[in-house]
């Protein structure tokens, strides 16, 4: 699992650590510790509803923030549980572009044991830094 949650860093909100050899495995393991805050286990979300993000910004951070809004969105706005199945990053033009395939499926209270409702990605410790074994990032979620 290439995630952990960090018990000491926030009182009332949840955080964690995910990394990865490349900014792709990177931004696919914030993503899966991003959903299993909310949901127990990842592998009760069937992959039966594709959505796919398109995002841009000059701020390869602020674009990991932006990509973690949009699953919690999409959580929000359609009770849809989204898992990640493809992301391609690149830098054209001075921006980051993000190209993702995710797939999931609408809550089902049955069969997707709740932890919490995560409600957004906070900027406090936030951080996106590149290591000598690939990428890392710190999160707080607000629950």
């Amino acid at each position: 699992m290439p995630y952990r949650f960090l018990e000491d860093i926030a009182t009332a909100d949840i955080a964690f650590e995910a990394w990865g050899e490349t900014l792709e495995e990177m931004f696919t393991a914030a993503a899966e510790a991003t959903m299993n805050v909310m949901i127990e286990s990842l592998d009760s979300i069937v992959p039966r509803e594709p959505r796919e993000f398109h995002l841009e910004n000059a701020a390869l951070d602020m674009l990991l923030f932006d990509f973690l809004q949009e699953l919690i969105f999409f959580k929000d706005s359609e009770r849809l549980l989204l898992r990640v199945r493809e992301i391609r990053l690149e830098k054209k033009d001075g921006n980051y572009r993000l190209a993702a395939l995710t797939q999931g499926e609408p809550l089902d209270p049955d069969r997707h044991e709740q932890r919490v409702d995560v409600k957004a990605v906070t900027l406090h410790q936030f951080c996106l830094e590149k290591t000598d074994q690939g990428w890392m990032t710190r999160i707080i979620l607000d629950i």
